[in-house]
């Protein structure tokens, strides 16, 4: 059987590629976060900045946590297939 036929070894790969996009985009976030705090702290933090701020900080956490577990379980799953250590 091969890895395209295989229903398990198929939604495992769209599982890897959803949580390398998520960890893109939560990565993303916690950059436009890390650059509105620093144009904030440059102009005296106006409360746009601090919005922004805060709220990719909140965004990039809750799209990057799922991402690292369903990406470390995907890691763990290729390991023990390849090892056949189930």
């Amino acid at each position: 059987m091969t890895g395209s036929d295989d229903p398990v070894l198929e939604r495992r790969q769209r599982l890897a590629r959803l949580a390398r996009s998520g960890r893109r985009l939560g990565y993303s976030l916690y950059g436009v976060s890390l650059a509105a705090f620093v144009a904030g702290f440059v102009t005296g933090f106006t409360t746009a900045p601090a919005t922004i701020a805060a709220v990719t900080l909140v965004a990039g956490s809750l799209v990057l946590l799922p991402s690292i577990i369903i990406g470390y379980g995907v890691s763990a799953a290729d390991r023990a297939d390849r090892d056949d250590d189930w």
